[in-house]
């Protein structure tokens, strides 16, 4: 019989978190999800507080900043949520011996390489969301906890709140064309193939595989073939005009080349990963 945990959820409406609630319905495991509104992971006593009352095995932490263009303007608040937050996280796991998987990003990369980055490449944040998220990468390392994952993910969507192919999609019902970046590369990924692979990795995880995986769907493109296949899969008929990043200005800078390479999740855990066409077909947006 597999052993049952119980697994305590931060950032429980977010993308990841409502997905996790989709496909956890028919696990024995016992779930616990907490709002960043109920749980604020910042507050130190308020993680003590609710972790020692449920005694988890395990953390999901998907409570995190991640508006990338306002964080280079809230830089205290990135770094409280994404950086603090995760060592309130991690000290609770190492007092109480509970495992841990986390959720980092990407932009911990320079997007100046022009093959897949692997976990083990040199890290160089562009923003101060990626270093944000470094810092919370690094808490967890230094913690050296018994049972860890730190999962970097990428382009992340799903039918819940906001994310790009919901936006698309948007625009597409009062225009007649749209203009896309077409130079910036990497892997979408769907937060319910995400969400699956969390609850498979966590029956499996030992001191011995714990560290850093990348997770993403298989394939890379643009989000100007993001959006190509999104309408295309769809039948929306609209005009998609490429363009570069510069005709797009934003306040932080964005990757141009951040596919991450998932072969050592997949072999570790023994996980099934779709190209992220057909991933991108299964999401139901509304």
């Amino acid at each position: 019989m597999a052993k049952k945990f119980k697994i305590l959820v931060t950032g429980a409406n977010g993308q990841l978190g409502q997905c996790i609630q989709r496909v956890s319905g028919h696990l024995e495991h016992e779930l616990y999800y907490f709002s960043s509104s109920e749980l604020d992971i910042t507050n130190k006593s308020s993680v003590d507080e609710i972790c020692k009352k449920i005694n988890p095995d395990f953390i999901i932490n998907a409570a995190a900043y991640t508006q990338v263009d306002k964080a280079e303007d809230e830089e205290e608040r990135a770094f409280a949520v994404n950086h603090i937050g995760v060592r309130n996280l991690t000290d609770y796991c190492k007092q109480l011996n509970c495992g841990l998987i986390h959720i980092s990003t990407d932009y911990v990369f320079d997007g100046e390489k022009h093959s897949p980055y692997i976990e083990t490449d040199e890290v160089n944040p562009q923003t101060v969301y990626g270093r944000s998220k470094l810092a919370g990468e690094v808490e967890i390392l230094d913690a050296k906890l018994s049972k860890f994952a730190v999962l970097r993910t990428s382009w992340l969507y799903s039918a819940y709140g906001h994310n790009f192919p919901k936006t698309m999609l948007k625009f597409a019902n009062d225009r007649d064309s749209l203009k896309v970046v077409n130079d910036q590369h990497g892997s979408p990924t769907s937060a319910h193939d995400l969400a699956e692979a969390i609850l498979k990795m966590i029956p499996q995880l030992t001191s011995e595989n714990s560290g850093i995986y990348h997770f993403s769907n298989g394939g890379i493109t643009t989000w100007f073939g993001f959006a190509k296949a999104l309408f295309e899969q769809r039948g929306v008929e609209i005009e998609l005009i490429p363009v570069t990043s510069e005709e797009f200005p934003a306040k932080a800078k964005r990757p141009k080349y951040s596919k991450l390479e998932n072969v050592s999740v997949a072999e570790c855990f023994d996980l099934e990963i779709e190209n992220w066409q057909n991933a991108l077909d299964k999401t139901e947006f509304s």
